[in-house]
Parts: C-alpha cells; structure tokens; sequence
C-alpha cells in the first residue's frame, strides 16, 4: 500500500462519519511531515453553511493548527475531486499538493467540468494526483444517492397512500 492509498483510507474513514450525519460522503485530511495537521467532512446539512465542505473545514482547522492561513509543504486527500471554491481555497493557503479519489463530473474543478488547475493566472501551483481508491470512494457515494433517491420514492409513495 503506498502513503497516498494510506493517507485516502484515512479520509474515506472521515468520509463514513459525513453519512452517518447525513450528509454526502466526502472526507478530506491534510497532512505535513506525515502527521495528520487537520480532518474534516462534509457538513453543509448539518452547520447550515454551503462553505463547509470536507476541505474547507479541514483548511479551517489546519490554519488554526499552525497558526496561519498558508499551508505550504503540506497534502490534502480528499476523496472527491474538489469544486471550484476548494480550489480556491487551496491555492490561496498555498497548499503544496491535492491527492483526490473520485472525479465530480458536474462540478469538479480540476479535471471534470472545469480545469482551474492549468489557469496561469494563479500565482501558486497546486501538484495534483488523481483517481487514488477511486473506485472505494466512487461506490461509497453512488450507494449514498441511490439510498437517497430510495427513501424520496418510498416517502413519495407513502404519502400517495395518504
């Protein structure tokens, strides 16, 4: 097993904990030295708050950790690949590498509907490694929404018998 696949199960973990609160499975963990900095999951549901996303969260608590809002020489894995506001976010705290598993088809800002990444404008490069235990994340989500998408159609029909 490499560090990236390590350091991924590590967010899949967190991952579980956003769907046992209800909300889209998606962990992130930054990492510097190989030591966990900050972690955090999705929990636009249960905070209210459309910026608390995995790595948003995980930025917060990370700056806060050391003291600054520039994370330089550290890693972020996240097992969905970040949206356009996350990648903002993480070239302006200066991370120096994103690991991410799944690709986000509708809203993924480094390869899938956007590309933000390969912009020039950007004084920071992020180092990107992508589709790490891709497929573990990919399932996990896929069972998410389909569960969801279940228990809408069961309610619908219940109320139908109403």
């Amino acid at each position: 097993m490499t560090n990236d696949e390590r350091w991924m199960q590590y967010a899949l973990k967190l991952a579980e904990h956003a769907e046992q609160q209800g909300e889209v499975p998606v962990g992130a963990v930054i990492v510097q030295n190989d030591l966990v900095i900050a972690e955090g999951w999705n929990q636009p549901i249960s905070t209210h708050d459309a910026t608390a996303h995995a790595e948003i969260v995980a930025l917060r608590k990370a700056g806060y950790t050391l003291s600054n809002y520039r994370l330089p020489d550290t890693t972020l894995y996240v097992t969905l690949e970040p949206c356009v506001m996350c990648i903002g976010a993480l070239v302006h705290a200066r991370v120096s590498r994103v690991v991410y598993a799944a690709t986000e088809p509708r809203t993924g800002a480094v390869e899938s509907a956007f590309q933000l990444c390969e912009d020039n404008q950007h004084n920071h490069r992020l180092e990107i490694t992508g589709g790490v235990l891709a497929d573990e994340s990919g399932e996990m989500l896929k069972r998410f929404f389909k569960r969801r998408r279940d228990d809408k159609k069961q309610l619908k029909a219940e109320t139908q018998k109403s």
